[in-house]
Formats: C-alpha cells, structure tokens, sequence
C-alpha cells in the first residue's frame, strides 16, 4: 500500500450536517413523542432518553470507525454478510411481534432491527465484490452475478419488512450501476428488481390491501394513519403551528414519533421547517456524492455511493409514504423518527464514509 499524495482531514461539511440532523432530530422528536411518553410510561422524556442513549453510543461508534483506515475492515465483509442473513433468519423464528410485523430480536434488555444491521452489511459486502470483480463488470452475466448474494437478504427482510427490502435491492442497483453505468444495462436491471418486487407483492394479500388504501385511504379503518398525517401537513401552512404544538400528536395520529413523524414537522415548524430539514439531507446526499468522485479507489467510491443511495432511497420513500404519493411501506425519517437500532447504524455507516473521506487523495496499490 502506496501513498502518493498529502492525507487530507475528515470532510468538516459531512459532520457537520450529520450533528446537525442529529441535534434537530432529538428536539422534534422530543416534542412529537411527549404526550405518548407521558400516557403510556408516565414519562414525556421516555423516547427522549432511549433516543439520546442510542445517539451516544451510535456517535462513539461514528467516531472510531473514521479513524480506522477502511480497507482494514475488508475481512469482515462476508462475516458480517452472513451474520445479517442468520439474524434475518431469526427474526423469522424468534422476532417480536409488534403492531402485526416481526422485525426486531430481543437479547435479554436489549432489542434490536437486524435489517438495520443488513443494510450497513450489504453496502460494505457489496462494495468489496464489486471492488475485486470490476474487470469483469463489462459482462453483464457477472453484472447478475454481482446481485445474486443480494437477493437471500431482500427475500428474508422482506418477509416483515417491505420497505427495507426495498432499499436494500436499491443500494445493490446503484453500486453496481457506478461500477460500470451503462444505462440500459442500469434501466434494465431496474426492471427486473420491479418484477422481482411485484412478485413478491403478490405474495401476500396484505401487501395488496395497501394499494387499494393508499388510492381510498377514507375508505378503510387501515387508512386512519393516513389521514391523519395529511391532516396534520395541510394544517402546518406556512410557518407552522410552532414547535410543541402540534395537535394531531395529542392521540390522532398513531405513533406519531416513528415513521409518520415528517408530518408532525410540518404541522410544527410549516413547509418553511420542512424545506430546511429535507435542504439538511440534500446537503447529506451531496457530500456522499462529492467523497465518493474524489475516493482513493474504487471500494471508497463503492461504500460512499452506497451510503447515498441508502440516504436518497429511504428520505424519498419516508416523505413519499407521509405525503401518500406511494402506499404505506412503514419506513423510518434517518436520525430524526424514533428508533435506537436506526440511528446507531446509521452513524456507524458516517463513520465508514468519513473514513473513506480521511483518505482522499491516497492512491492505494493493488486490486481492492
């Protein structure tokens, strides 16, 4: 491993936008989940805390993972790839069940999302696949070849998690796409993880019963949520209700804190508060994009644009479910909806994009 240039410092705008998002997710979500604290636990810094503690632990983890060079965690590529396949099968097995879906495991005190776990895995699985076979990528047979240890995970997680399945075949799409873009190969392999997605849509009548809500939402006791997330955007307006007094938070729309928690931002802070905090992601995604053209090799393009894609797909599909521009798919706002597993992952995955940004200008010899 050779150096050829000056090692620069960590990219300043990426941390700062990541404290930024983090600082403002625990305030909103502070003030959205209160009133269920105080209900349900007698306590309105319940979610605060549980947040906060995650946060900590996510930003620590964020941390030393920058400072450690990212091709030293090469060898844990296809452990952690395994890893996220038995912990996917588990929750099968042995996940708890909450509000009629199974994604979380429980050991002892501690519960956590596996596909959390999965979505860091397969960027990083993915990433180092690509890096070692991209003198091969110009045949599109190794192309489908690339996107086969993908698909287990997809299936598993998709079991009880649609949505997440969703981003996970999406990361897969776009690494393999900026390791060789051609855009019919790109269109077309888009395609087939359309039908791949139908099919499994298909499967279960329940995925099917969401179309029909999300086209009548007045029409079905399932379609309450829905509802109640418009009303709180249209009553927003411009400027908002003002932080904390947001009224659909008082017991109308259900679980206010998790995914539905873009409209509570609305209500509160109006499309001005809203506007700023989608400007934070695009912010977030740009610099992804800026790391990932000036990386020092392929396997750094490969990780931060794999982060941008994850950060893209799963703001467009949080908004685009609130606002129902698509059916409900139960999908988390990144750093700002409730959810320690989320967050702590999430950071974690900064902390390899920051490590990739550490090395910019390195020029690393031998294949990665």
């Amino acid at each position: 491993m050779t150096r050829s240039e000056k090692k620069k410092r960590y990219d300043g705008m990426l941390i700062f936008v990541v404290l930024l998002l983090v600082a403002a997710g625990l305030v909103i979500l502070y003030s959205t989940s209160a009133y269920n604290g105080q209900v349900k636990f007698h306590d309105p810094f319940h979610y605060l805390k549980k947040q906060g503690f995650a946060t900590l632990l996510g930003l620590f983890g964020m941390a030393l993972i920058a400072r450690v060079d990212y091709h030293k965690w090469v060898p844990l590529a296809i452990p952690a790839y395994v890893t996220s396949i038995i912990l996917s099968v588990a929750v099968i097995f042995f996940g708890d069940e909450y509000n009629g879906s199974k994604r979380w495991l429980s050991l002892g005190p501690i519960s956590f999302q596996p596909s959390e776990f999965a979505k860091v895995a397969v960027i990083f699985f993915l990433a180092c696949l690509v890096s070692r076979n991209v003198q091969r990528m110009k045949r599109f047979r190794t192309m489908i070849l690339m996107m086969i240890p993908v698909l287990p995970i997809v299936g598993l997680v998709g079991a009880s998690n649609l949505s997440t399945a969703i981003i996970i075949l999406g990361i897969a799409v776009v690494l393999i796409f900026v390791a060789d873009p051609k855009y019919v190969r790109f269109i077309l392999m888009g395609s087939i993880g359309v039908g791949f997605m139908t099919v499994f849509l298909a499967m279960e009548s329940y995925r099917l019963e969401r179309l029909a809500i999300w086209r009548h939402p007045e029409q079905y006791e399932k379609g309450y949520q829905t509802l109640q997330g418009l009303y709180a955007i249209g009553s927003g307006g411009l400027f908002g209700r003002g932080l904390g007094n947001s009224v659909q938070k008082l017991g109308f729309l259900p679980e206010a804190q998790n995914d539905m928690i873009f409209s509570i931002i609305c209500e509160e802070l109006g499309l001005i508060g809203a506007g700023f905090i989608i400007l934070l992601f695009l912010i977030l995604i740009w610099r992804f994009f800026v790391i990932s053209t000036k990386a020092s090799d392929l396997l750094g393009a490969l990780i931060a644009a794999g982060a941008m894609a994850h950060m893209m797909i799963q703001v467009i599909l949080n908004i685009a479910v609130v606002t129902n521009s698509i059916p409900n798919t139960g999908i988390t706002l990144p750093f700002i909806s409730y959810g320690g597993t989320s967050v702590v992952f999430l950071l974690l995955e900064m902390g390899l994009v920051l490590s990739v940004s550490n090395y910019e200008g390195l020029r690393y010899g031998g294949s990665e």
